[in-house]
C-alpha cells in the first residue's frame, strides 16, 4: 500500500466517521446529519471496510463507529454489510470485556492493599477502550511493582528515557494483550506536573461500567490529561478525542471556572483553551455547530482547528512554533513560580524529542527513548 493511498483510505475514515459519530447519538436515525452536507458514502468494499476497522481501531472508536455504520446501512437494507459491521464488533467486544475484567481485578488489589488507584485516560471512551491501560496512584514504585508481580505475575516492561521521566511503569500480564501503564506521583511528558497529580485522588469521582465500580478523574482533569497528552506530548489527536470531548462538554458537567483555575495552577491554561478551541471548531465542521465555550475560553487559545491536518491516519498539531509556544509558556510559569525540579525537567523535553527523533531516522523507532 503506497503512502498516498493509505492516506486517501485514512481521509475517507475519518470523513465517514466524523459525519457519523458527530451527528449519532443513538436515539435518532444516522441520517439526519447537515442538510448541506454530501451524502453519506457506506457502500464500502471488503477492502475499504476492512480499513475503516483499522483506521476506527487506532483511534479508539470502533465500537460507537460501527455501532453508527451499522445502524446507516441497516436504514437502506443492506443485510452484508450490517453483518461486517457486527462480526467486527462481537471481536471489539470480547477484547474490551477481558480487558476490562483484568483493570477491575488490578483496581480491586490495589484497593485491598489500601493503595489509593484511579483509572486515567483509558475509560474516557467508553464504550471504547484504548490500546493500553492507564492507571494512577500515589503507592510508592516498589509497592506498586511487589503487587502486580505477586498478584498478577506482572512483568515489568523495558522502561524508555521518557517512561523514567514521567515517573511510569508498564506492566506485561499474562492473558492480557494490552500493557497496564501505572504512573505514580508525577504526571506530564517529563513527570513535571506534580499540581495535578497532588489533587487527582482526592477529586477522583465513581462510575460503573456494567456491574462493575471503578474510580475515575473528575472532569477538569481529564480534560487537562487530554492536554498533556495531545498538546504537550505527542502533538496529534485521535478521533475519540473529539468525540469523548465532544460529549462531555454537551452534557454541561464541565465548570469551565473551575478547569480555567486548576489549569493555571499547572501551568497549561492556554494549552487547555487551545484544545478546546481545536475540537469546537472540529465538531462544527461537522455537525454545523461547534461546542458552548465561553468567551475567556477561546480568548486563551493560543490557534484553532484550521491550523490541524490529517497525517499518517492521526490529526497532527503543527509543532513550530504554535505547539513549541505552548511549552516554552509551561516552562516559563514553572520558573517563574519557583518550580526548580519540574522545570528542570521541563527543560529536558527538546533534548528527548531531538534524540526520539534522531533515533527514529536512523533505527526506525524511537523505541527506549520516548
Amino acid at each position: 500500500m503506497t503512502a498516498q493511498f493509505a492516506e486517501t483510505a485514512s481521509h475517507r475514515s475519518l470523513v465517514l466517521l466524523s459525519r457519523l459519530l458527530l451527528n449519532h447519538d443513538g436515539a435518532r436515525p444516522v441520517s439526519l446529519v447537515r442538510d448541506d452536507a454530501e451524502p453519506l458514502q457506506a457502500d464500502l468494499t471488503c477492502e475499504q471496510f476492512a480499513g475503516l476497522v483499522e483506521f476506527a481501531g487506532s483511534n479508539h472508536v470502533i465500537v460507537r463507529g460501527l455501532e453508527a455504520y451499522r445502524d446507516l446501512v441497516r436504514q437502506v437494507g443492506d443485510d452484508t454489510r450490517a453483518g461486517w459491521a457486527a462480526d467486527a464488533l462481537a471481536a471489539e467486544h470480547a477484547r474490551i470485556e477481558t480487558a476490562v475484567q483484568f483493570l477491575y481485578e488490578i483496581c480491586t488489589a490495589f484497593r485491598e492493599h489500601n493503595y489509593q488507584v484511579a483509572v486515567i485516560k483509558s475509560l474516557d471512551h467508553w464504550p471504547d477502550l484504548g490500546s493500553d491501560l492507564d492507571l494512577y496512584t500515589n503507592a510508592s514504585p516498589k509497592a506498586v511493582c511487589d503487587l502486580m508481580l505477586r498478584c498478577f505475575n506482572a512483568q515489568v516492561a523495558s522502561r524508555s528515557w521518557g517512561d523514567r521521566l514521567a515517573y511510569k511503569w508498564n506492566f506485561i500480564l499474562p492473558g492480557l494483550p494490552e500493557a497496564v501503564e501505572i504512573h505514580i506521583g508525577r504526571l506530564g511528558q517529563t513527570g513535571e506536573q506534580v499540581a495535578i497529580a497532588d489533587s487527582l485522588l482526592e477529586r477522583a469521582r465513581t462510575v460503573m461500567i456494567g456491574d462493575r465500580e471503578f474510580r475515575v478523574t473528575s472532569f477538569q482533569d481529564r480534560l487537562m490529561i487530554s492536554t498533556l497528552q495531545r498538546m504537550y506530548r505527542h502533538f496529534y489527536f485521535r478521533l475519540c478525542d473529539v468525540v469523548d470531548t465532544a460529549g462531555l462538554l454537551d452534557s454541561g458537567a464541565v465548570d469551565f471556572g473551575m478547569l480555567r483555575a486548576s489549569a493555571q495552577i499547572a501551568g497549561i491554561w492556554e494549552g487547555v483553551a487551545t484544545y478546546l478551541a481545536i475540537v469546537s471548531d472540529y465538531v462544527e465542521r461537522y455537525r454545523g455547530f461547534g461546542l458552548a465555550l465561553p468567551s475567556f475560553v477561546l480568548a486563551a487559545a493560543r490557534f484553532r482547528g484550521d491550523l490541524v491536518y490529517l497525517n499518517r491516519g492521526f490529526l497532527r498539531v503543527p509543532i513550530v512554533p504554535q505547539a513549541a509556544r505552548l511549552y516554552g509558556t509551561q516552562l516559563a510559569g514553572a520558573l517563574a513560580r519557583r518550580e526548580l525540579l519540574s522545570g528542570a525537567r521541563l527543560s529536558l523535553l527538546p533534548w528527548l524529542a531531538t534524540a526520539a527523533l534522531v533515533g527514529q531516522k536512523l533505527t526506525g523507532s524511537d523505541k527506549g527513548i520516548w
